[in-house]
């Protein structure tokens, strides 16, 4: 038995100054994989967040809306709450950093580290702006990066290179209040003395992170560790910094106490006590964090924990960025996608899961691609997991009555072999490779729909003599896709509690694997998860395309450019007597068609059509499905096709046609009206059979 664990787990405060996109979700989801794994187990878990609301883009945003910098604020924290809710991040308590817990424990750390002696105040020039008669604060100017020279870039950090630096170091500096020249004047600030915690972090860092951050942070150890500014001169949105007035305290200070205060929030409205949380040696407290903010996280943050008395991190798990298309993230292109964009076209489980394949523990970073991203969702996911229980129950529920009975030897036998893969999937959750986690469960599918596809439950229900057959096919059908389920929670929890409710139980535990649902009535089915759609895809990329200034006048010129040229190909092709080359294709295109085999149950003519035959098609597992197609002249006879076998395009959408719905397409070859050209396998196969 498993020792019971309280656990405290964080992800980085968003910034209030803008939106949740899809970027940020990489670390959200991975954060709330293992969160939900944790108390799946039964464990304390508490996962504590909260918007990160203070410095000078919120106070330049309010200025430039005619707002306060807490309206603003306000507005930010209602739309992150509700794009999280929605993308089902299951935080404990997401909280502000703009909270009376935070100014408490922002003035007491302070204060202890005042005490310390390792606060010291110093004279640093600093840019101040003549016409406006104020110090500018980081991102009140803007100029050239000091490292790559990219142009327009803040006072803090560069968007291009990464870079960090100080306000004073941009090349042709300028306030972005009224785009003066500033001047250096000299200013005191409040710094805090890092070198005192030097044996602390060669210590800490190894022990805490993993090998590849430790490393890459010791490199700052080859010199005395430089003393960090934690004040910004007024005007600036934030706590002042008690006894030193017109001095606050700097945003990288109050963000992550951010933490603490959230977690004291959450403990004053349940009654606990935050000692026996943070302060208590048995607890465990673990940051997830993206590989851009690893300096503040694993140097600043613990020394100022260590010299104020409080615990520190037992674990930093540090995660790289998302690509999309396997390039940065870009307005232009449309791959910049906030997460109200995407769920407005869309569901959050296809991402979640998405990520969950591609997730592991390291720094590396994501990419979503969006082909891959369709193809994975619908292969895996839907036709290869969802599919059992939407055959198994939607027949069992048809059929015989939705009642289990006992499973055959050789589903127990499957059942069995799937419970037994629980510890190893709890490890790999544990480890937070999550990729493998989604490997895992589509082998236990794989298995399950070989079993299914030989049993042939579509065909042996039909017979009265082997109806009790059927059912035990099913219930070992519907057992295995339970635990497969309870698997998946982590990742899909709203799916899991849908896929419960079938059979009648909720809030499953990871023990839950381990037992058997026989004998009993099952639930009616409820939609779980249908095919996502290229066309999905690109409605989103369209409405996440930044357009340039001059769009309208752009796009026609583009568009009139594009005419004339594909009208040019298509003569000169036709003058060639050739058709015109279509657009190029990738190779990931070829692995979209669903080929399968099915069995020719009718054929007909069409009236009032010259071209189409309509066929009724036994698909196996997939049901009947009805398909017109235009090769009327290759069969005078239609009626000698039935009872043949074709190759069919299964995943095709239905298309709705003047006679009717075509819910597929047929594969033929040769030439119409001499050698016919059905494509028949080579060898006979059970309807529904993928064709590889």
């Amino acid at each position: 038995m498993e020792k019971k664990r309280r656990i405290v787990v964080t992800s980085a405060l968003p910034y209030a100054n803008g939106d949740i996109h899809i970027g940020h979700l990489v670390e959200y989801v991975q954060t709330d994989f293992w969160t939900r794994f944790q108390k799946m187990r039964g464990h304390d878990c508490v996962y504590v967040c909260a918007d990160d609301t203070h410095g000078t883009p919120v106070m330049i945003r309010a200025q430039k809306e005619g707002k306060t910098p807490e309206a603003v604020i306000e507005a930010a924290h209602a739309a992150h709450s509700r794009d999280f809710a929605e993308f089902e991040i299951g935080f404990d308590n997401y909280y502000t950093t703009n909270s009376p817990e935070n100014k408490a424990f922002s003035e007491a750390i302070f204060a202890a580290m005042e005490k310390s002696g390792s606060v010291t105040v110093r004279s640093a020039p600093q840019l101040y702006c003549e016409k406006c008669g104020m110090f500018l604060p980081d991102r009140y100017v803007k100029g050239a990066c000091p490292k790559c020279g990219a142009p327009g870039q803040y006072g803090d950090n560069c968007d291009k290179c990464g870079a960090t630096y100080a306000a004073e170091e941009l090349g042709d500096p300028r306030c972005t209040v009224c785009g003066s020249a500033p001047a250096l004047r000299d200013a005191e600030h409040l710094y805090f003395e890092l070198e005192p915690s030097r044996g602390l972090l060669l210590k800490w860092l190894p022990e805490h992170t993993s090998s590849g951050i430790a490393n890459k942070l010791m490199e700052w150890f080859g010199e005395p560790l430089r003393a960090w500014c934690i004040s910004r001169s007024a005007p600036y949105f934030g706590f002042e910094i008690p006894g030193h007035p017109g001095k606050f305290f700097y945003v990288w200070v109050d963000a992550p106490i951010g933490y603490l205060a959230s977690l004291k929030n959450w403990c004053g409205k349940h009654d606990e006590d935050f000692d026996a949380w943070w302060q208590n040696p048995d607890a465990e407290r673990y940051h997830f964090i993206g590989k851009d903010i690893v300096r503040f996280h694993c140097l600043l943050w613990p020394a100022m924990l260590e010299t104020a008395g409080m615990k520190l991190p037992d674990g930093v798990f540090v995660h790289g960025f998302l690509t999309v298309n396997g390039e940065k993230m870009s307005k232009t292109k449309g791959t910049f996608i906030n997460a109200r964009t995407y769920l407005d076209h869309l569901p959050a489980w296809a991402l979640r899961y998405y990520y969950a394949c591609k997730l592991g523990p390291g720094i590396e970073d994501l990419d979503l691609n969006l082909d891959d991203f369709v193809q994975r969702v619908n292969a895996d996911l839907v036709g290869k997991i969802t599919n059992l229980a939407s055959r198994g129950a939607q027949m069992l529920n048809k059929h015989l009555d939705g009642r289990l009975c006992k499973m055959d030897a050789e589903g127990a036998a499957l059942a069995a072999a799937a419970a037994a893969r629980a510890d190893a999937i709890a490890a790999v959750y544990e480890a937070r490779r999550f990729s493998q986690v989604p490997a895992e469960v589509a082998r236990i599918a794989d298995a399950a729909n070989q079993y299914f596809d030989s049993k042939e439950p579509w065909k042996t229900v039909k017979d009265p003599a082997r109806r009790e057959e059927t059912r035990a096919v099913l219930t070992s059908i519907l057992n295995v896709f339970r635990k497969i389920a309870i698997y998946l929670k982590p990742v899909l929890p709203s799916y899991a509690e849908k896929a419960a409710a079938l059979f009648g139980e909720k809030d499953w535990t990871w023990d839950d694997a381990a037992k058997t649902v026989e004998e009993g009535a099952i639930g009616k089915y409820e939609y779980l998860a249908s095919r996502i759609t290229q066309e999905q895809v690109a409605a989103m990329v369209a409405a996440a395309a930044e357009k340039p200034a001059d769009s309208g006048e752009v796009a026609h010129e583009s568009r009139a450019s594009k005419n004339k040229a594909e009208r040019r190909a298509a003569e000169n092709a036709q003058a060639a007597d050739v058709p015109p080359v279509k657009p190029e294709i990738r190779f990931v295109d070829f692995e979209k068609p669903d080929l399968r085999v099915a069995e020719v149950v009718a054929c007909e003519e069409v009236p009032k059509s010259q071209k189409l035959l309509k066929f009724t098609l036994d698909c196996g597992p997939l049901g009947t499905r009805t398909v017109f197609s235009g090769i009327r002249a290759a069969y005078p006879d239609p009626a000698a096709l039935c009872g043949k076998q074709v190759l069919f395009v299964a995943n095709l959408p239905p298309r709705k046609m003047s006679v009717g719905v075509s819910e597929g397409m047929i594969l033929f070859a040769g030439t119409p009206g001499k050698d016919g050209g059905v494509l028949s396998p080579s060898s006979p196969a059970a309807p529904g059979t993928p064709a590889l």
